[in-house]
């Protein structure tokens, strides 16, 4: 028999010792989250997560960490603190876990799986020990999912090897501890890693310097490691107290101390990403802003979704259903797509008559750029046109071909389209000898302003960037929020865009290649380097957008 991998749903209970009880016991896996970076979390830790009837995290915080692998619904428990606020012990999370999985397994969940989620790794200064024991003496059931270590993957973050030629032996220590006998980290060839809050950090450090370790011995101090938030503090250990002071060190904290943290300038590659730190502002509906904010994380940004306007059903459904009618009839032509919205309308549509993609049998298609013609493709259709040059009402009329008695059967091509949408596709096609069914298949309408600190941010320059992927985004922003400060940088996909910020009294500082979010995101990447590098030349230190806030208002050029 081969033999068969443990699942979230297969799992049997696993200890040995088993308490008789009326009650049915839910059971508990240890999982390791990671250091932060939620792209670091296992696929087997992720399994666990959506399996999970009750997951206990150590910090509140946590909760956002999650969301995108829980179940909806999943009961999340704080064993970080108590009621009161105060730090629980290692005891006091045993309990916890215990009680955890013994409701779970009475209120006869989906699973009755309680998810213990560790920061980093569950067996490296998390109390897996303690906890597990806990379990283990009730006759709970349990398992631990390896997770990857704060240990190796913060210093890895922070540009500084563990070992080399020069220092091949590691320490690693946590600034708990008080026994820790210093005397035996004082090589030259030796690197000690520290992680603890500030204080204990500075204590285990102040220990290290006192038992005799050089004080001119490089330091890396490095908080809130693998997050797009990381900040990394280079020192010596005789002046790191001076420095945790005058940099505020003030989350739980890794320290490299020895002689690998001087490749750092070398080596670093997570902090100098190009919009390392940069708070972008991204005007759009959160279903259409994941690809966009995760492209700009992947550059080392964090961003804040302002949803601008929100998509709507037509007030009257008739003409949108009288045109798939005909578009089953063979009454069109052509069918164009003019954004990702198009397409998911008539795909509800076609869900609410019965019909799939074989409907556009015959009939050819044409996508406004590669994301509409992405959607298409998701739908299982290929365009016949999708324009090679500019990705705009402008760029499709230049490669659509016009009407000819002799080759087309029909002259019909139905768009389906916003309800706010130009008429310069419809009048290029007309001039063409197309006719024209221009259908409203959804309606744009303004969002409900942000909140008053969102737009007190817009207006103060507390966003280093905004990315405008329309230019309704650009009206409705403005009319919802007001304007951008004069230091935030104004990226836009498109010149028609571009215009409509321009009028608007914005100056665009980046215009995408093409009409799409990722060439947008790349070109405000791009322009991001370019002020790094400048910066360097000029032997500046290289400041955010926001740090060199203008006192007055953006004007256009």
């Amino acid at each position: 028999m081969s033999p068969t991998r443990s699942t979230p749903s297969n799992t049997q209970t696993t200890a040995t010792t088993t308490s008789r009880t009326s009650k049915p016991l839910g059971r508990v896996a240890f999982v390791g989250a990671g250091p932060g970076d939620p792209g670091l979390l296992t696929q087997r830790a992720a399994e666990y997560l959506a399996a999970a009837d009750v997951v206990v995290i150590d910090q509140v915080a946590r909760e956002d960490f999650i969301a995108p692998f829980v179940r909806e619904g999943v009961e999340v428990v704080d064993a970080g603190h108590g009621e009161h606020g105060q730090p629980l012990t290692h005891a006091s999370r045993a309990k916890l876990v215990v009680k955890a999985a013994r409701s779970a397994g009475a209120a006869g969940g989906h699973t009755g799986l309680v998810v213990r989620l560790m920061d980093g790794d569950p067996a490296t200064f998390n109390g897996l020990a303690e906890e597990a024991l806990a379990c283990r003496k009730a006759g709970i059931g349990f398992e631990v999912v390896p997770g990857v270590s704060a240990v190796s993957a913060v210093p890895t973050y922070a540009g500084v090897p563990l070992t080399s030629a020069s220092s091949p032996t590691l320490h690693v220590v946590s600034g708990d501890n008080t026994k820790v006998d210093w005397a035996r980290s004082t090589g030259t060839d030796v690197t000690v890693v520290v992680l603890g809050t500030p204080e204990s950090l500075a204590r285990g450090l102040a220990d290290l310097l006192t038992a005799g370790r050089d004080p001119e011995t490089p330091v890396a101090l490095t908080e809130r490691g693998t997050t797009i938030t990381q900040r990394t503090h280079t020192t010596t250990l005789g002046s790191v107290a001076a420095t945790m002071k005058s940099a505020k060190v003030e989350f739980p904290t890794l320290a490299v101390v020895g002689a690998t943290v001087a490749l750092r300038e070398q080596l670093s590659w997570f902090e100098t990403k190009p919009l390392f730190g940069w708070n972008i502002l991204v005007p759009r509906t959160k279903d259409q802003a994941g690809p966009m904010t995760d492209r700009l994380a992947s550059y080392g940004a964090t961003s804040d979704v302002v949803p601008t306007i929100s998509v709507e059903p037509p007030r009257t459904p008739q003409q949108m259903e009288r045109a798939i009618k005909g578009l089953v009839t063979g009454r069109y032509e052509w069918i164009g797509f003019t954004s990702v919205n198009a397409v998911r309308a008539v795909k509800e549509k076609f869900a609410e008559f019965g019909l799939d993609a074989r409907a556009f049998a015959g009939l050819k298609i044409a996508a406004v750029g590669g994301v509409t013609a992405a959607a298409l493709r998701e739908w299982g259709l290929q365009p016949d046109l999708v324009p090679s040059g500019e990705q705009s009402a402008q760029g499709l009329l230049a490669e659509w071909p016009p009407f000819d008695e002799v080759l087309d059967p029909i002259n019909r091509v139905f768009l389906p389209r916003a309800d706010i949408a130009t008429d310069t596709l419809v009048a290029g096609l007309e001039e063409m000898g197309w006719e024209v069914d221009d259908v409203t298949a959804y309606r744009t309408v303004r969002a409900a302003p942000p909140a008053a600190p969102v737009r007190e941010a817009i207006k103060t320059g507390k966003f280093d960037a905004v990315v405008f992927t329309s230019s309704s985004t650009v009206r409705n922003l403005v009319g919802i929020a007001g304007k951008p400060h004069a230091a935030t940088v104004v990226a836009c996909i498109g010149p028609a865009t571009a215009k409509t910020a321009e009028e608007h009294g914005l100056r665009v500082d980046v215009l995408a290649a093409e009409a799409s979010a990722e060439s947008l995101v790349d070109a405000l990447a791009e322009y991001g380097l370019g002020l790094a590098l400048a910066a360097t030349e000029a032997g500046e230190p290289v400041v955010r957008p926001s740090a060199r806030k203008a006192s007055s208002r953006r004007k256009a050029k």
